[in-house]
């Protein structure tokens, strides 16, 4: 028999936390292990529990949602994040994937897209609310008007979109090329140029690149 998923929630508001769970409970080949009412005791309990996926409010006591994502990423680098949010702001999202986060949700449409997110993350790959997205991306055009520059993403070849697009989904370089049935090295060679040619310098950079273009969600 397969295990269950393994699921932290950590939210300051006990009713926040008892309606995800309810959500969440739904599914049957999922567990929510633990629950933290804070940042620190997130930590603390994703540390005791090692969960899969760890569902982090953003604005939380103690230490807020966007910290203790870095200190679970950083100590436990399989953890992956899921973030809760009133916020659509790009700079949030930015601060979230920059600290780690796989998924940025928006509370609001939690009741919709809880499940869609977990199971994405689950996969290993991404996901961001639609109207997160579409901030983003509304936000980049304007920078790209605003700087009368046009988007590098044309610069790519087939095969770089290709490996772009798996990458921003949160592939590992050995998954990249069992897919494409590359070699890991090939496959590092066009990461290396995908991120010349976007000038991005690292996989978060690479994600939110993706988002604001609506390639990963």
């Amino acid at each position: 028999m397969a295990s269950k998923l393994r699921l932290l929630l950590a939210d300051d508001h006990t009713l926040v936390r008892q309606g995800l769970r309810k959500l969440l409970e739904v599914q049957t080949a999922w567990e929510v292990v633990g629950e933290a009412g804070d940042g620190a005791e997130a930590v603390h309990r994703a540390l005791e529990l090692k969960p899969d996926i760890a569902i982090l409010d953003i604005a939380m006591s103690r230490l807020n949602g966007i910290e203790a994502t870095r200190q679970i990423t950083r100590r436990m680098p399989q953890v992956r994040v899921l973030i809760l949010s009133m916020y659509s702001d790009d700079a949030y999202v930015t601060q979230a994937l920059q600290a780690g986060a796989k998924g940025y949700l928006l509370k609001d449409s939690a009741d919709i897209d809880l499940t869609r997110a977990i199971a994405a993350l689950a996969r290993n790959g991404s996901f961001f609310s639609p109207a997160v997205a579409k901030v983003m991306l509304d936000d980049y055009v304007r920078q790209l008007a605003e700087r009368g520059i046009t988007d590098r993403y044309d610069s790519l070849t087939e095969r770089e979109r290709e490996v772009f697009q798996l990458i921003a989904e949160g592939r590992a370089n050995k998954d990249v090329a069992a897919v494409l049935h590359l070699s890991p090295g090939t496959v590092e060679t066009h990461r290396a140029r995908i991120m010349e040619k976007l000038d991005v310098h690292s996989a978060a950079e690479i994600v939110l690149y993706a988002v604001r273009k609506g390639v990963v969600r």
